[in-house]
């Protein structure tokens, strides 16, 4: 048996969930929700990959799914958010370019779940 194919952080196993969100920051009172939003990704640990571009690695569908119903339950009444899932594999064939030098997409650090 390949011990890699069933190894528990298996790349096609493991997803990527990106949160793309456009918020109205018009009013004082639409950049305190447009903050609020964006300090309980963090705080959901969704890390910063553009400003509006959050992404976390999650080991499972089930820890996936988790999060994104967390995410639901936080969208603020106004603006425009996208929640996409890829897996490991998917994530890892993106091409990242600073300027005009390619970069390597960061690996996911391994994470403790605790159940």
């Amino acid at each position: 048996m390949d011990e890699k194919y069933y190894s528990r952080l298996n790349q096609y196993r493991s997803l990527w969930v990106l949160v793309f969100f456009d918020l109205p920051t018009e009013t004082r009172k639409d950049r305190k929700v447009a903050t609020s939003f964006r300090k309980k990704l963090l705080d959901d640990g969704f890390a910063m990959f553009q400003f509006s571009i959050y992404m976390r690695f999650c080991a499972s569908r089930e820890n996936a799914e988790v999060h994104i119903k967390r995410t639901k339950k936080n969208l603020p009444p106004k603006g425009k958010v996208g929640i996409m899932s890829i897996t490991d594999k998917q994530f890892g064939m993106m091409e990242i370019f600073y300027g005009t030098k390619q970069q390597d997409t960061e690996p996911p650090s391994q994470q403790l779940e605790l159940f």
